[in-house]
C-alpha cells in the first residue's frame, strides 16, 4: 500500500474507533496516527491468530486497521483514567 493508502484508511479506522469507544480526542491528525498504529497493531493481531495483516487497500484493511485502532483507543482510556485517579 502506499502512504496515501495508508493515510487513508488510519483516518477512516481511527474515526469508525473513536464512534465505537465514544472518545472525542485526539483531534484530526490524531485520528489518522491512531489508525495507522491500529493498522499495525490490527496486522499484529490477525497475524498472531494466524489470518494475514493488511496487504492492499480494502474493505477488509479497514476492518484490521479498525480493530486495531479500537484496541488502542481502549488500552489508552483504561491507562488515561488510572492518570486521573
Amino acid at each position: 500500500m502506499s502512504w496515501v493508502s495508508w493515510i487513508i484508511v488510519g483516518f477512516l479506522s481511527g474515526i469508525a474507533a473513536k464512534a465505537v469507544t465514544g472518545q472525542d480526542r485526539p483531534g484530526c491528525l490524531g485520528t489518522v496516527v491512531v489508525g495507522i498504529l491500529g493498522g499495525l497493531l490490527g496486522g499484529a493481531i490477525f497475524k498472531a491468530a494466524g489470518d494475514e495483516g493488511i496487504n492492499d487497500f480494502s474493505f477488509r484493511s479497514l476492518l484490521v486497521a479498525f480493530v486495531g485502532a479500537t484496541v488502542l483507543l481502549f488500552v489508552w482510556s483504561v491507562v488515561g483514567s488510572r492518570d486521573r485517579s
